[in-house]
């Protein structure tokens, strides 16, 4: 510490002492060695004994290894065998352990081709989701898995692609045969009412027993005929009874609503379906422009509206979500509306009371069959009821086509019947009695002409004409019997009392057909009675209920008797001025001769032989 200290003289001072140390220390280590030298001479001189067995020893220890050496070199190489087979069994082993995993991955890859290859799109996405959730971890170190990973989304969007396609092919297909389904519907909706519908016109033909003879056969003959006709239909129908399902394949639409659910794009399908079936229905809802001219065209657009919406609604019922029923309500009511604006314009070019009828029918199977699928129909049956005005307008038009004919026909004079048949024939057309004339024998004559029964067929005809449109309406008996009655009295009023002053007023009518249709009238008044109770036992409506409707039969023929009175004594007038006009005098005779002028005579004669006729007049 000193020497670190700077102290004076320090240094030499630790200098001496470090000598006088050394010098002890020396000192000490030579009597150390004097008294171990001896040890250390024996010892030196044991060794040198021992160097000559050293040297034996070293060289059979040589020769040992040596031997050792030549011997151990098998050993050594049956130990590398050993070594190189245990590292090749680790290798296998771990080998087996990575192949054990990879194999699933490949065999689920496999089998995830397979299904792409046979278009088993939606188990295809189920396999992608194992394989990237459960086998791809498992082995993502490798690069085959790498690339396995980048196919994935690839085969997704090949798989919506394929699935999208088969959906337009779907569309398409649902398109093509949209008209076979609708039409199929219809008739299965047409079957099951049929019968029903059979057994009420039984019922018709029971109630009816009562009236006269000619009315039950008609009614009977067509009884039996719809009969049979229902009876082949059904066993026709019977044999085969398609539905929606057996003529389009649903499964396109079914895969692809499961594949855009999976990758989580079902919004997508449902908005993109939608879209394309209301495009869809705008062209379904578009009519040719000369549908109006034929049934076909007709049965052809409501086949087609029917076949869209049945498909819709099996949509509805077979899948979760991608149409709803407020979807389908809309659809129908914009449908529905576009429909009855159709109807309006293209019923309004129909001018044949036979094709409005069958539009009617149709209308009315349409009608049943989406109601069957739970469509509102009501505003359907309220456009029959604007069809029922124009169709029994042409009826009109039609009746009044044949009252000019039998007018023009008619050679207005008394029937003869020369035996009791031809009596039983005219009276079987035409409620006629008269105790008098039954009093008379054979021959004889009936005072009105034949005009008479032929105009009260062709009113019953018009009845009946005027009831097929009345019936599936979905109507009660006594609305059905008021339609019957009016449209009955607009016949009456305006059709036949039209016909009627226009015969009268004819050039070619003289005073004896003017008489012979004053007769006619009388006992087309009398038949009234007996059309009521044709039309109360139609409708099984009694004519004493409170809002039965009366025939104005009357008045019209009153009008017409009128008419034609007035138009005697018009004619009368002219034929009695004729006469005059045509008065020749002899201005240079000198006296009278006693006798009247030659055409007082004739006038005299003339209104003799008239007056005779007019004996007959009631």
């Amino acid at each position: 510490r000193s020497v670190y200290d700077d102290q004076p003289n320090a240094h030499q001072k630790f200098m001496e002492k470090l000598d006088a140390c050394i010098r002890n220390h020396d000192r000490e280590i030579e009597k150390m060695c004097n008294f171990h030298h001896q040890g250390f001479v024996d010892a030196i001189t044991e060794l040198l004994k021992v160097r000559a067995d050293a040297e034996k020893l070293k060289v059979q220890v040589t020769d040992t290894n040596r031997r050792l050496q030549d011997a151990g070199k098998e050993v050594i190489s049956q130990t590398e065998e050993i070594i190189r087979c245990r590292v090749q069994q680790r290798n296998i082993t771990t080998v087996v352990e990575k192949l054990q995993l990879c194999l699933p991955v490949l065999e689920m890859y496999s089998k995830l081709k397979e299904q792409m290859n046979v278009k088993r799109y939606y188990s295809a996405l189920k396999t992608m989701e194992q394989l990237e959730n459960l086998y791809l971890p498992r082995v993502s170190q490798y690069r085959f898995c790498q690339i396995m990973i980048e196919n994935l989304p690839k085969l997704r969007e090949e798989i919506k692609e394929i699935s999208m396609s088969d959906l337009k092919d779907f569309l398409e297909s649902i398109r093509k045969h949209s008209d076979r389904i609708g039409e199929t519907a219809m008739k299965q909706a047409q079957q099951q009412k049929t019968f029903s519908t059979t057994l009420q016109k039984q019922n018709h033909v029971n109630y009816g027993r009562n009236m006269h003879l000619g009315r039950s056969r008609i009614l009977e003959s067509k009884s039996e005929i719809t009969l049979k006709r229902t009876f082949e239909e059904d066993d026709e129908h019977e044999e085969e009874i398609l539905t929606a399902q057996d003529l389009v394949d649903f499964s396109p639409v079914y895969r692809c609503l499961h594949i855009y659910s999976v990758l989580g794009d079902g919004e997508i399908f449902e908005n993109y379906y939608r879209k394309q079936r209301r495009k869809q229905a705008r062209l379904v809802l578009q009519p040719q422009s000369s549908m109006h001219e034929t049934v076909e065209g007709y049965r052809r657009y409501f086949s087609q509206i029917v076949g869209f919406f049945v498909v819709e609604d099996h949509i509805l019922h077979v899948t979760q979500g991608l149409v709803t029923r407020t979807y389908t309500d809309e659809l129908w009511n914009m449908a529905l509306s576009k429909i009855i604006a159709v109807l309006r314009t293209h019923s309004s070019y129909c001018n044949d009371p036979d094709l409005v009828l069958e539009l009617k029918n149709l209308i009315v199977v349409f009608a049943d069959t989406l109601q069957g699928y739970g469509f509102p129909v009501n505003r359907l049956f309220d456009l029959l009821f604007e069809i029922r005005d124009q169709y029994n307008e042409t009826l009109l038009k039609k009746w009044s086509g044949l009252f000019r004919d039998i007018f023009e026909a008619d050679n207005y004079g008394p029937i003869p019947v020369a035996n009791e048949k031809e009596y039983k024939i005219v009276i079987s057309k035409f409620p006629f009695q008269d105790p008098e004339l039954d009093k008379q024998s054979f021959p004889k004559k009936l005072p009105m002409s034949q005009s008479v029964p032929q105009i009260y067929i062709q009113v019953k005809e018009f009845i009946y004409a005027s009831l097929k449109f009345s019936e599936s309406l979905h109507r009660s008996s006594t609305e059905i019997d008021d339609m019957l009655r009016k449209s009955t009295n607009l016949l009456l009023t305006r059709t036949l009392s039209s016909c009627l002053q226009n015969l009268i007023k004819k050039p070619h009518i003289g005073l004896t057909e003017l008489v012979q249709i004053i007769i006619n009238t009388t006992h087309l008044e009398q038949a009234c009675k007996y059309l009521e109770d044709f039309i109360s036992n139609i409708t099984n409506i009694s004519q004493v209920t409170v809002h039965t409707a009366r025939l104005y039969g009357l008045s019209t023929f009153k009008d017409a008797r009128h008419a034609a009175e007035g138009e005697i004594y018009t004619k009368l007038n002219q034929k009695i001025d004729e006469f005059i006009q045509i008065a020749d005098y002899d201005w240079t005779m000198s006296e009278s001769d006693g006798r009247a002028s030659g055409y007082l005579m004739d006038l005299i004669n003339f209104l003799r032989s008239t007056f005779q006729v007019f004996t007959h007049l009631p």
